[in-house]
């Protein structure tokens, strides 16, 4: 006889202004299951999920623990009767350390020296490194999503709910990670998995449901159908593949020199030999969370700036004391990894975060002054043209899913055409569809003459969609090299500090299409 239901969902709906989010979905899941909820952005995944962290309330329909009617008011009532919830977008508070900030999470107060004895101990027993007197503000996606996961994990849920855990992890990360989530499901936990990463899905998860528009449209054992019929089920049809293109690389743009800058909390400094990103080419930037991709960032970016003006050169001209203004002025466009809070602000409006970077357009103001109906259509066009789905323009960017968010901070920068783009995790928690759409957008402004560095911790996108490719390990960037000189195991090693520039010795990596 099947286990009962640890958590039964019946008839969920949730609506918004304008939009139906969860349209009476049936939804169960039992002690020991490891159960896929997928669906492209949008679907009403997150919704349902926030129902269940008592974050939302649902507008009808019924939840179930253990059997018996419950009423989900808040997330200590969630916390209190066994369930966590590791969130995409990360709730932590900036300025504090990564153990006060677990510490503000927990229902007791716990010393200090207690508190850092449990935290390394559990960080240690799943592999998840974190250093407890780190201030957040300091560290990467990666080592935020670790927060996530082990904060949640101390308080030994019977449900853990985990939102596109792994779209900041480095494939040995997620290695760590799913034996993790394999023993607690051993041990009678129920697991809720949201991802995009299909294959995933299918090495990891007994059964998966799948939503499309709010409803649920199908349910399946993943290892009984491949990935590209998930993704049919998720999308109406099937995505179509990214299909390299053939390139040739025009004359230098961008170029890093002799470039050494400080990071903060202890970590040794980064370091970049030379750096060289030519027009027509794609760069990527391979690494394990917290070994220099946010100092990199900052530093082409402009948030922080070099030693010396002629450390970074853009068209022979240094700039390496300029600004992210003065970069963009010159043609140069951004994209950092976090959306939410660094790319754009959560209590701003679609409409006005469209300005954030636009700020160089007198297009758009002009002596103090906004032009609100310009800047109206600017946001609708970016939505319209990226397949932004939303309530509205005047939607609250923090009300967006984590994927429509991500389309629309992408699009902003690449609607500007750039001569060059930073960009630092393209595809994190997108669906298929919308990955694919993505890398498609970055190979034609490559093929129109743009330069582009891809800062990823994806090693499949990075081999599938770039030229050339280094890594960064414990603050030091590789020099490039051609992506056939590398393998996923050679890219491995390197990121972990062995042989970190020999080059390959096995297969090339294939020129494969990315699902």
């Amino acid at each position: 006889m099947p286990d009962a239901p640890l958590l039964e969902l019946v008839g969920i709906t949730r609506r918004f202004p304008g939009v139906l989010a969860n349209d009476d979905i049936d939804f169960a899941i039992t002690p020991g299951e490891i159960h896929a909820l997928l669906g492209e952005n949008g679907a009403g995944k997150s919704t349902l999920m926030k129902i269940i962290a008592g974050l939302l309330a649902p507008d009808e329909g019924e939840i179930r623990w253990r059997g018996r009617p419950v009423t989900i008011r808040s997330p200590i009532a969630a916390r209190d009767l066994g369930i966590g919830m590791v969130h995409q977008h990360f709730a932590l508070f900036e300025g504090l350390s990564v153990a006060e900030n677990i510490a503000l999470s927990l229902p007791k107060a716990v010393p200090g020296t207690a508190l850092t004895g449990r935290l390394n101990a559990v960080a240690e027993q799943y592999g998840l490194k974190l250093d407890p007197d780190a201030h957040v503000f300091e560290l990467s996606a990666g080592e935020k999503q670790r927060i996530e996961i082990v904060r949640t994990l101390l308080q030994e849920p019977k449900l853990l709910i985990l939102d596109e855990p792994t779209s900041v992890l480095t494939p040995g990360e997620t290695e760590q990670l799913f034996d993790t989530l394999r023993r607690l499901a051993a041990d009678d936990t129920a697991i809720v998995f949201i991802s995009h990463k299909l294959q995933e899905v299918r090495l990891l998860c007994d059964q998966a449901t799948i939503l499309r528009g709010g409803r649920v449209v199908a349910e399946c054992r993943p290892a009984d159908v491949d990935a590209e019929q998930i993704a049919e089920l998720m999308l109406g049809d099937r995505p179509p593949a990214t299909e390299r293109q053939d390139r040739q690389a025009g004359a230098t743009i961008l170029k890093v020199k002799d470039l050494e800058l400080a990071r903060s909390g202890g970590a040794k400094p980064l370091v970049v030999g030379e750096l060289s990103l030519r027009a027509g080419e794609i760069v990527g930037v391979a690494g394990v969370a917290g070994n220099g991709q946010e100092a990199l960032y900052r530093t082409l970016s402009g948030e922080d700036l070099a030693a010396r003006p002629d450390c970074i050169t853009y068209n022979d001209k240094p700039i390496g004391r300029s600004g992210p203004n003065a970069r963009r002025a010159a043609g140069i466009a951004f994209l950092p990894e976090e959306r939410l809070g660094h790319a754009a602000v959560p209590n701003f409006t679609l409409t006005d975060n469209a300005l954030l970077s636009n700020l160089i357009d007198r297009r758009l103001h002009r002596r103090g002054w906004i032009f609100r109906g310009r800047l109206s259509r600017r946001a609708q066009d970016i939505s319209d043209g990226h397949d932004v789905r939303h309530s509205g323009i005047d939607q609250l960017a923090s009300g967006l899913s984590g994927g429509n968010l991500q389309k629309f901070v992408v699009g902003r920068e690449l609607d500007k055409q750039p001569a060059c783009l930073i960009i630092d995790q393209p595809t994190w928690g997108v669906d298929p569809g919308a990955a694919t759409r993505i890398r498609d957008e970055l190979q034609r402004l490559a093929g129109n003459g743009a330069a582009i560095l891809v800062i990823s911790q994806d090693l499949d996108e990075l081999i599938g969609l770039c030229d050339q490719l280094a890594v960064l390990h414990d603050g030091v960037l590789s020099p490039t090299r051609p992506v056939q000189d590398w393998t996923i195991h050679a890219l491995g090693l390197a990121m972990t500090g062995a042989e970190p520039t020999a080059p390959a010795e096995a297969e090339p990596a294939p020129m494969r299409a990315l699902p």
